[in-house]
């Protein structure tokens, strides 16, 4: 029996019956597989290549022993399995062509000769099947799964893969296949296969008709470690996949994947008199691709439960209860309370807005830091690259326009090919860029359109596409001079007015003079390094771990998706007819992407809040912020974001804040108690 015979340790003895493998495959195939089949063979198409989904942990509880000599020699038996769907598909055919004869049905089922099986779901949490890094020597032969990134997508390409041939001498005739280890050329034939006697001795083979060559769609693409899953210092490894038949187009530069397949090596030249290269590949089973789950921190029941009773408690003073929040954000750095609000702000993000007519107005923020040297600028594109499950920090000395969109490059054939920059591998999530301004101006072009309209148009190299770059921009730049406060914002950073419209807020961190606050962070920085106090251990116990910020920011981006109320509409429509009509408005601020800025901003604010709606509160404290990046341009006074600290009455605070901004709006009536706006 197969039971029997696949307890037999060599597995050049299972092989040798492969009827036996054959027919477990092909009872497997029934059991859990038969609707798909029967799905395939209704399709009208039959020249076409099929995928048949598998879930390898189905094939193990159905049978141990296999499943684990299909992992260990996928080589030998995939081909089995594959012999196995052709061998139901007959089986299936004849019993419907005898049902049909006697129900008088008219369904047209056709035999498809290119059915392949895709193995996916191998057993997660085992390093010797599922890895986070890329294979080693010791992996080649075996059955893995690799999650990583595309870097690098090639052009498909039509594969030559099989020959029929004649022997010069007996006129016997045989198939060869492209060999994958030879760099898919076809092995020379050395012997006539025939089974003649006495042995044919020939050495002389012809192809018969080149015009009946068999061919396969073929790309490569390179695929590289996650960045997230490596360890500090390290820097990430890539390999090449090959993709074939129905896998190709599945991917593009950019995206997440995880490609099932085998470990494989090829030599890249066999001439005499040159070293040969050697190199590790693999060839791709199942691919799939997981662009919406980029945000995936995992966040269970009592982390969910955690949140709501967190904000239960603090119905009555939600502002504290946000402030604690913030103060977890950037903990190396005091105070800066307004800065810690920015960079949680965008991090969140508002609410993507799809028209009708299919336009898409960005949910994204972006962030631009200009300050003097030591305000602590870098300190937070580092933090909020640690905050977000996905996100590339890059500086701007020697980064060019290809290094942040796309670049073209050459493969080993000639072959043109794309290869994705820094704001399309950080799609879906945040690209921090420092030294903003030590990129060079035609260079900082090309992220307009990569900022606005959130996609990358390439035309290089003869190669026409466009790409994703749904990502949050936060960038840290140093003043041109000396920061002039009577000049605008473009003249102190030397950037462009359509580039800085595009960043929702913009924080200048001057370094004045100020004796109490040079006292409190003098004080807290020795304090930090002494870490004896008894102060240490009762302000440390409130702070929330970076691992619990991840999923409360993952969490309220996927949970919450707040509309604007009318009195929030009012306030905010009010603050940006003021802007406009302003006689020291600045050019570059006060376009209708300040409108669009405020909404996203008072979204964000209300999922910080872990609310549905934008009220009053959220409206307030955007105006309150993009106030600050006005500089020049504020109408409702200017204050340092720098030495911005906690306030030790958040309620009272807010209260001030909010009255202020009302009455500067003309909105006297509106004024409420923050706790009003609770649910």
């Amino acid at each position: 029996t197969m039971e029997g015979l696949v307890r037999m340790p060599d597995v050049e003895e299972l092989l040798k019956c492969p009827e036996e493998f054959v027919e477990v495959f092909g009872s497997f195939l029934e059991t859990h597989h038969h609707e798909q089949i029967l799905d395939i063979l209704i399709q009208p198409d039959d020249t076409s290549h099929y995928g048949i989904s598998v879930d390898f942990l189905d094939l193990l509880e159905a049978n141990v022993t296999l499943a684990h000599l299909l992992q260990a020699h996928p080589i030998k038996l995939l081909p089995l399995f594959d012999t196995a769907i052709d061998a139901y598909q007959k089986k299936l055919l004849q019993l419907l062509e005898e049902e049909q004869e006697n129900a008088k049905l008219q369904l047209v089922y056709k035999y498809k000769p290119h059915c392949h099986i895709r193995l996916c779901h191998l057993m997660p949490n085992c390093p010797d099947t599922t890895k986070t890094k890329l294979p080693r020597a010791s992996d080649i032969g075996t059955f893995i799964e690799v999650r990583g990134t595309v870097i690098r997508a090639g052009a498909v390409k039509v594969l030559e893969w099989e020959r029929e041939m004649e022997c010069g001498r007996c006129h016997h005739r045989f198939v060869v296949h492209a060999d994958a280890e030879l760099s898919n050329a076809f092995p020379k034939t050395t012997k006539c296969p025939s089974n003649k006697e006495p042995p044919c001795s020939s050495k002389t083979f012809n192809q018969i008709s080149e015009e009946e060559t068999i061919c396969r769609d073929y790309q490569e693409v390179k695929i590289q470690e996650q960045i997230q899953k490596l360890t500090v210092g390290s820097i990430p490894r890539s390999m090449v996949a090959v993709l074939e038949n129905d896998l190709v187009d599945i991917c593009k530069a950019g995206d997440d994947v995880t490609i099932n397949g085998v470990v494989m090596r090829r030599w890249r030249s066999l001439q005499e008199g040159e070293r040969c290269e050697l190199e590790m590949f693999l060839m791709a089973n199942h691919v799939r691709v997981h662009n919406q789950q980029r945000l995936g921190v995992s966040i269970t029941d009592e982390l969910r439960q955690e949140f709501d009773s967190y904000w239960q408690e603090n119905e009555g003073t939600p502002i504290a209860a946000r402030d604690s929040i913030l103060a977890s954000v950037c903990p190396q750095l005091y105070g800066m309370h307004l800065v810690k609000l920015a960079v949680t702000l965008v991090m969140i993000g508002g609410v993507q807005k799809v028209e009708n007519n299919g336009i898409k107005v960005r949910g994204e923020s972006h962030l631009l830091l200009v300050g003097d040297p030591g305000t602590g600028k870098s300190q937070f594109l580092k933090y909020a690259a640690k905050l977000s499950p996905r996100s590339v920090l890059t500086t701007g000395i020697g980064t060019t326009s290809a290094g942040l969109t796309v670049a073209a490059v050459k493969d080993q054939g000639g072959e043109w090919m794309l290869e994705a920059g820094a704001l399309v591998l950080a799609d879906g999530g945040v690209c921090c860029i420092d030294e903003f301004s030590s990129i060079r101006a035609q260079d900082k072009a090309t992220i307009h359109e990569a900022m606005e309209q959130q996609t990358v148009s390439v035309a290089k190299a003869g190669l026409v596409c466009k790409l994703s770059t749904e990502t949050t921009v936060i960038a840290a730049t140093n003043p041109k001079i000396k920061y002039d406060v009577e000049q605008s914002l473009s003249v102190n950073t030397a950037l462009a007015s359509p580039l800085l419209s595009r960043f929702d807020l913009i924080l200048v961190l001057l370094d004045e003079q100020n004796d109490n606050w040079d006292r409190v962070v003098s004080s807290f920085i020795l304090w930090s390094e002494a870490r004896v106090a008894k102060e240490a251990v009762e302000l440390n116990t409130g702070m929330w771990p970076l691992s619990k910020l991840q999923a409360y920011i993952s969490h309220v981006t996927k949970t919450f998706h707040p509309s604007l109320s009318d009195a929030a509409e009012t306030i905010l429509t009010s603050y940006y007819k003021r802007q406009r009509n302003a006689d020291s408005r600045s050019a570059a601020r006060t376009t209708v992407r300040l409108l669009e800025s405020l909404i996203r901003l008072a979204q964000a604010h209300a999922r910080l809040m872990y609310r549905h709606e934008v009220t009053i509160m959220d409206a307030v404290v955007a105006i309150q912020l993009v106030e600050i990046s006005m500089q020049a341009a504020a109408l409702l006074g200017l204050h340092s974001p720098l030495h911005s600290d906690f306030p030790k009455d958040p309620e009272f605070d807010y209260m001030e804040r909010e009255r202020v901004t009302l009455t500067a709006l003309g909105l006297k009536h509106m004024i409420t108690n923050p706790c009003d706006d609770f649910p």
